[in-house]
């Protein structure tokens, strides 16, 4: 009776396995990390790497990875929606409020992992080359608290 139940159960996850598109990568080794710019709304000097859905979109989920130099900020800002981060290396110092105050921030090591609801003022600075990682729902929106943060090219 056993027998039928490991061939079942064989045949259910090679169906599972087949049913997958090829193209599609769901786990990731470090190496298979691909970084790139990232998008307008960052300062220049970052990169980004897109692990999961479209972080664009107006909706579904997401998870990328921002990786910053040392000394890299982020002007005070909030987000559409809750913001979850994990620090994978590096140390991210993160303040509150609407003034960026270097003196204000909390450090958040390698492992690390906090998550702010949309109406949370922040700003951070990366301490030596961190990588963050970001999982949400999309769209991925920085909303300057001033205006003049923005580095989004203007129009």
């Amino acid at each position: 009776m056993r027998l039928p139940f490991l061939v079942i159960l064989a045949l259910s996850l090679a169906v599972f396995f087949a049913s997958q598109p090829l193209h599609a990568q769901n786990a990731f080794t470090p190496d298979q990390v691909k970084y790139g710019p990232a998008p307008a709304f960052l300062r220049p000097g970052a990169q980004l790497a897109v692990l999961e859905g479209d972080p664009m979109a107006s909706s579904g989920d997401f998870t990328i990875r921002l990786k910053m130099p040392d000394g890299y900020q982020i002007a005070p800002h909030t987000h559409p929606n809750r913001e979850n981060v994990t620090v994978p290396s590096g140390t991210l110092k993160v303040g509150m409020g609407d003034q960026f105050d270097a003196g204000k921030t909390m450090s958040f090591g390698a492992g690390s992992f906090a998550y702010l609801d949309s109406t949370v003022q922040h700003y951070a600075v990366a301490s030596g080359e961190t990588v963050i990682q970001i999982h949400g729902m999309s769209p991925v929106k920085v909303n300057y608290i001033n205006p003049a943060d923005d580095p989004t090219p203007k129009k």
